[in-house]
């Protein structure tokens, strides 16, 4: 759930006080729009300025949702100033067609600057986010947002939800128009909005597809993951005891692991999304958990792994200071925040191991099909069955007689 409560703003005098989700009331304070610099260097090479801008990107989501119900219209709308100052323009929004409400929203780079900026994207700009936002306890679109939320609760995914299509859709045409595999489509959310980018990421992965992802608090709570937890350990128990026991194929086994081919071990770390998190926030804050061999969780995002055995998944970024209280710690508005204090986690995340390892497991070979009976083989399994036939009248023959 966003943080939809912004500070109160001071009215001085007679003049309106302006809206309190206005960029210039409630954004970021010190991020500079894109200048003529970015030509020698580009501000969206810095991961702050690249963190900060993508957070305003769902911001901006959220309040085009909230537009929509107060009925702003192109002159009162909140939303555009949420991309535009960073030269973005909307090109689709994706709405939940049962209730009207947006849920998300495709931003390409807007050419039509190219008066105040060069005719091509600064170097590391993305040509297309897409951006998904989380709960909002509002009653227009409350009903489905919950729905969700339980949906993720219960199963720990969000594949048979309306949105989850919408948004794999978009992401798929935007990779399609502008290339995927780090050309520069990325997918991004909050909270339940995190979910689905996550998801709608790994599901793209799958087809080969490989876009950025950066998600922020995303949902880590849920009646699958812990039994699926009780599960692994009640497995972990099994392999301890069975440890104990003599296996004559144990070798075999072993022997058979040790000569998988490289190559299907260097396609786990082809994908890594980039992971938000406050541990204040009891939502998201099971992602730290760790575990030895899982996923390693480093800086430079490297596509081998370690050298230990432990494959890289997810750069994990957590905050060593910010807000504590729950609420606040799952805000939004913390990760544009200028005082707000940073780490890379450099652990093992047993959570994101256990999300992604469906993608990164090898796929077992199809078994090799039967071999076909050659010619010769079908005459003499004739000959043999009319061999067969006539043994077996002789037989019944004798036992009459008889």
């Amino acid at each position: 759930m966003a943080n939809t409560v912004a500070p109160a703003a001071k009215n001085a005098g007679q003049v309106a006080a302006p809206d309190p989700f206005e960029f210039h009331v409630y954004g970021p304070r010190n991020l500079s729009p894109p200048s003529w610099k970015d030509l020698l260097r580009s501000s969206w090479k810095d991961p702050t300025y690249r963190r900060m801008v993508i957070a305003c990107f769902i911001q901006g989501v959220y309040l085009l949702e909230l537009d929509r119900q107060e009925k702003r219209d192109d002159r009162t709308s909140l939303a555009p100033q949420w991309w535009r100052p960073f030269r973005y323009r909307l090109t689709q929004s994706l709405v939940d067609a049962r209730d009207g409400s947006v849920y998300g929203a495709v931003l390409e780079w807007d050419r039509r600057h190219a008066a105040a900026l060069p005719l091509f994207r600064p170097s590391g700009a993305p040509a297309a986010v897409v951006a998904l936002r989380g709960t909002l306890l509002r009653a227009p679109t409350a009903l489905r947002d919950v729905a969700d939320d339980l949906r993720f609760l219960a199963w720990d995914s969000l594949k048979g939800s309306v949105r989850f299509a919408g948004a794999l859709a978009a992401l798929r045409d935007a990779a399609r128009r502008h290339g995927g595999n780090g050309n520069g489509v990325c997918v991004a959310g909050h909270s339940l909005g995190a979910g689905f980018a996550l998801q709608v990421g790994k599901a793209l992965a799958k087809e080969g597809v490989l876009v950025e992802c950066h998600v922020f608090n995303p949902p880590s709570v849920s009646l699958a993951t812990s039994l699926r937890g009780f599960a692994e350990m009640a497995g972990d128990v099994w392999g301890r005891v069975r440890a104990w026991l003599p296996y004559v194929g144990a070798s075999a086994q072993a022997q058979a692991q040790a000569q998988q081919p490289a190559a299907d071990q260097a396609q786990a770390c082809k994908w890594m999304p980039h992971l938000y998190i406050n541990t204040n926030d009891y939502i998201c804050c099971y992602y730290t958990d760790s575990a030895t061999g899982t996923a390693t969780v480093t800086a430079g995002g490297g596509a081998a792994g370690d050298g230990n055995g432990k494959t890289e998944l997810a750069k994990i970024v957590l905050v060593s200071k910010g807000p504590t209280k729950f609420l606040d710690a799952h805000g939004l508005n913390q990760w544009w925040a200028d005082d707000v204090e940073l780490q890379v986690a450099l652990n093992h995340s047993k959570l994101i191991g256990r999300q992604l390892r469906s993608l990164y497991t090898p796929t077992p070979a199809p078994p090799a099909p039967a071999p076909q009976p050659s010619p010769a083989d079908v005459n003499a399994l004739g000959s043999n069955k009319a061999t067969s036939s006539s043994f077996r009248r002789a037989m019944l023959s004798w036992s009459g007689a008889r």
